[in-house]
């Protein structure tokens, strides 16, 4: 099948685009950095000819990126890079722009997903942007006569960056790729506070339940594991960590929270939210000995680290009990209650609005000059640190924005720190 973009597909299209301009500009208000990108991309057109191809959150943070992106001189084709995270009316705003073209709509099956993918790349893209690493794989494993022509990418989130390494790993990946979520600017501070704020927030907003002297599960203690954590413990809740890296264990414990194998965390727990990346991580063994009433959320990029298959199986029956809650009703009685059909809650719940406006501005940061840095240097394909000036220069700006000064190392304190002949 073919996708057409959102606008040919909404019945009242220019009240879709009216409701999403107005979300996209409270955002941009509040993103001084691409504020700041967008006026210097203005002047210079640093991507001027150049065609990006961007599978992303389309909500609108990722909306201010794409339009810092257009005016920087780039033609665009974008879409979603999960079936339940887009907010149409901001998918509309971007395609009312002549400089792109939005295919992104919220809720569409898995053949209409990837034929959005593949509309994009009909375009032809000099340079992608993803969140997940599926338009890189589409690229890869069916329009290989493109990548001649792509100077390069950018992945945004940690399980992309997984993919992508594995695929270097393998002599698989033949364009260049900025790994742009192992920055500072974006794994310090997206993935710590924004992945935390935002998964408790739509948790909450979803439920209209209190953390307060609640049980939290927290599988994997990477850095989203560390700020959902982080964050529940602000709300009052005991937190229990579940890990299989014995220094990462050992660091959450020393952070104060119970450390668990998800066994034992299953009878536990009143609330779980998943943060690996990997698969199966709640299963059918866990659902067998969880209490009654339980809400089951991922906080991870795809939907398959909670088995809703088994859980399913195990069900005698399931309904929507709220909207983005499913409950399954097990035959001995209990409840377990899924939110978001296990997808990235904080963008897949109907009520999420995804990170912090002020959050997603530094990592998008980012991007914005990753992107840029394609068109002026050249790489050897596979997997690529983000240069350190350029995620310095993200930080300058931010801190500039906030009137926040710094010390400067005198020449001496320089050459001392560059010197190995200082002795006691």
């Amino acid at each position: 099948m073919t996708a057409s973009p959102i606008t040919d597909r909404l019945d009242d299209p220019a009240a879709s685009q009216e409701s999403g301009r107005q979300k996209i500009d409270w955002a941009r208000e509040h993103m001084p950095i691409l504020d700041a990108l967008r006026e210097e991309f203005e002047a210079e057109q640093p991507l001027a000819s150049e065609r990006l191809g961007m599978a992303m959150h389309v909500e609108a943070t990722t909306a201010v990126l794409t339009e810092t992106l257009a005016a920087g001189g780039a033609e665009i084709a974008i879409t979603g890079c999960n079936p339940l995270s887009t907010h149409d009316d901001v998918s509309a705003a971007l395609d009312a722009n002549e400089n792109i073209t939005s295919y992104a709509e919220r809720g569409v099956d898995d053949e209409e997903y990837y034929a959005a993918i593949e509309a994009v790349i009909d375009h032809e893209p000099t340079i992608t942007v993803d969140d997940g690493m599926d338009m890189v794989a589409a690229i890869h494993e069916d329009h290989p006569d493109l990548i001649d022509s792509i100077k390069g990418g950018c992945e945004e989130t940690t399980t992309g960056v997984h993919r992508l390494r594995a695929m270097d790993d393998d002599g698989a990946l033949d364009y260049p790729v900025f790994a742009v979520n192992d920055t500072p600017m974006k794994h310090l501070f997206d993935n710590v506070h924004g992945t935390g704020e935002s998964s408790l927030a739509a948790i909450a907003m979803t439920t209209n339940l209190s953390w307060a002297g609640k049980t939290v599960v927290v599988a994997g203690y990477g850095f989203c594991g560390r700020g959902v954590a982080k964050k529940a413990a602000g709300q009052n809740a005991k937190v229990v960590v579940t890990e299989v890296d014995p220094r990462r264990a050992l660091e959450a414990h020393m952070e104060g929270y119970d450390v668990l194998p998800m066994d034992e965390a299953a009878a536990v727990g009143d609330v779980f939210v998943t943060t690996t990346g990997n698969r199966d991580v709640i299963t059918r063994d866990h659902f067998e000995s969880m209490k009654d009433g339980v809400l089951l959320a991922n906080a991870g990029h795809f939907d398959i680290e909670i088995d809703l298959d088994a859980l399913s199986d195990l069900a005698t029956d399931d309904r929507e009990v709220r909207p983005g809650v499913r409950e399954y009703a097990l035959s001995d009685g209990r409840r377990l209650n899924v939110l978001a059909e296990g997808r990235l809650v904080n963008l897949a719940a109907p009520v999420a609005l995804g990170h912090p406006v002020e959050v997603m501005d530094q990592s998008f940061g980012v991007q914005a000059v990753s992107v840029r840095e394609h068109t002026e240097s050249s790489y050897e394909p596979g997997v690529h640190d983000v240069p350190d000036e350029l995620d310095r220069e993200v930080a300058e700006i931010k801190l500039d924005a906030e009137g926040i000064a710094l010390d400067e190392l005198t020449e001496t304190q320089t050459e001392y720190m560059g010197s190995w002949d200082h002795g006691t």
